[in-house]
């Protein structure tokens, strides 16, 4: 009488394990839904701006565009979402030029006109090196590093590690096994998923002022991992985490309040409206 139970619960063992497998195999799939662009096609972005391309020592070629606004007091380094390039990416640059900030939006590897193999160590490589290459250009300014969604993984380590004048997240998580657990909370993911992005390991080195913008009513990163990741900011540096109960993954920014609190912290960063830029960048 006991053979039909175990030959169940052998076909759902057996269900379950090439459930791990798909996942394990797939996840890249998952969690980067890279849009590429080919090497010819040419950005239709208003106003005055620039492609930029890094070559790194693996190989890779990376590609970024660089926003420019008259009279900069700032600039902006953006890590955008997992979904999508440029081509939609870029969109995103004028609340930052309107504030009197530059803004450098870098496609990661495999978006866009980015090409190289993914790794969570070589993406945060590049990330240094985009910060690298901005602080060429704003050797004493100030920089705020940005980071939306699946950019927060990339955006903290290097925050933590390179100090930048100021830290934006935008729908941030603590890692990426909250987002995993939040769609599918029954696999094994600390043995399956390859792309942590432990941010709650860096958050407390954070050393410079911090804004986490999140909305309750997320589905994509559960607003509960935005705010463990929050706790974890010491309480020496300045924090702030505005939440908006209506606010979903993808529409802060039509909230007013997203704007304001975005251009007082610009604001907080630069010292003041009249803040001179590098004569490098003039």
């Amino acid at each position: 009488m006991f053979w039909p139970l175990i030959t169940l619960l052998g076909v759902l063992l057996l269900l379950y394990a090439g459930l791990c497998l798909f996942y394990y195999l797939v996840q890249e799939r998952l969690i980067f839904v890279r849009f590429r662009l080919g090497d010819r096609y040419r950005f239709r972005f208003p106003g005055e701006w620039e492609e930029v391309f890094l070559e790194r020592p693996d190989g890779a070629r990376l590609h970024a565009l660089h926003f420019r606004t008259e009279r900069p007091r700032g600039a902006v380094l953006y890590f955008h979402g997992n979904t999508g390039s440029l081509r939609r990416w870029g969109r995103q640059a004028p609340r930052f030029l309107r504030n009197g900030y530059d803004v450098l939006i870098p496609d990661h590897r495999g978006y866009g006109k980015s090409r190289g193999k993914l790794s969570e160590e070589a993406l945060h490589a590049d990330a240094r090196a985009w910060y690298d290459h901005l602080r060429e250009q704003w050797p004493e300014g100030p920089v705020v590093v940005y980071g939306r969604s699946l950019g927060s993984g990339l955006a903290v380590p290097l925050a933590a590690a390179v100090k930048p004048e100021g830290l934006v997240l935008e729908t941030p998580f603590a890692n990426l096994y909250d987002v995993a657990r939040y769609y599918l909370a029954i696999l094994p993911y600390r043995l399956l998923l390859r792309y942590p992005f432990r941010n709650d390991r860096q958050a407390h080195r954070l050393r410079c002022p911090v804004l986490v913008l999140h909305g309750k009513r997320d589905k994509v990163v559960p607003y509960a991992s935005a705010l463990k990741l929050y706790s974890l900011l010491s309480p020496d540096i300045h924090r702030e985490m505005v939440t908006f109960p209506k606010g979903t993954h993808a529409d802060l920014a039509r909230f007013k309040r997203y704007g304001r609190k975005l251009r007082e912290f610009l604001d907080r960063v630069a010292g003041s409206p009249n803040f001179a830029p590098p004569e490098s960048n003039a």
